[in-house]
């Protein structure tokens, strides 16, 4: 019988990642735009590296958070050269699922904000489904 995980997450549990906007982040340069601002998958993931700072030092040996959803606008412009800041905070902990409010802000501006899930897996059992899939090949 396998023993249910039983996570001890604090509510209101928060996080921060922070990312100086260069060349490389901007959307005509992702494939996400033809600016050279900020793009949105970038925003998004400095939105997760912030919920993986939140909670990936709370999670029990062998485990680890995958992102599983996210709900965001993405509402302002954030120029090369500028810093972006992502906080999460942590607003529901049910079972193996982790739910996050989240927001992104540059230095002058809130440039995005939502919510995102993340979903905390044993990371040898996850591997051993990744491996069954590639053994099996793509069809």
């Amino acid at each position: 019988m396998t023993v249910p995980l039983v996570l001890d997450i604090p509510l209101s549990q928060t996080g921060e990642s922070k990312l100086v906007v260069g060349e490389e982040h901007t959307a005509s340069r992702v494939g996400s735009g033809r600016v050279g601002v900020l793009a949105t998958p970038v925003m998004i993931n400095v939105i997760e590296a912030a919920a993986l700072a939140a909670v990936e030092h709370l999670l029990p040996a062998g485990h680890q958070s995958l992102g599983t959803h996210l709900d965001v606008s993405h509402v302002a412009a954030t120029p090369v050269g500028m810093q972006v800041t992502a906080t999460v905070k942590v607003t529901a902990v049910e079972g193996r699922n982790i739910r996050f409010e989240v927001v992104a802000r540059d230095e002058q501006d809130i440039i995005g904000a939502g919510t995102h899930e993340r979903v905390v897996v044993n990371v040898a059992k996850f591997d051993e489904r990744v491996q069954a899939k590639v053994r099996k090949g793509a069809v």
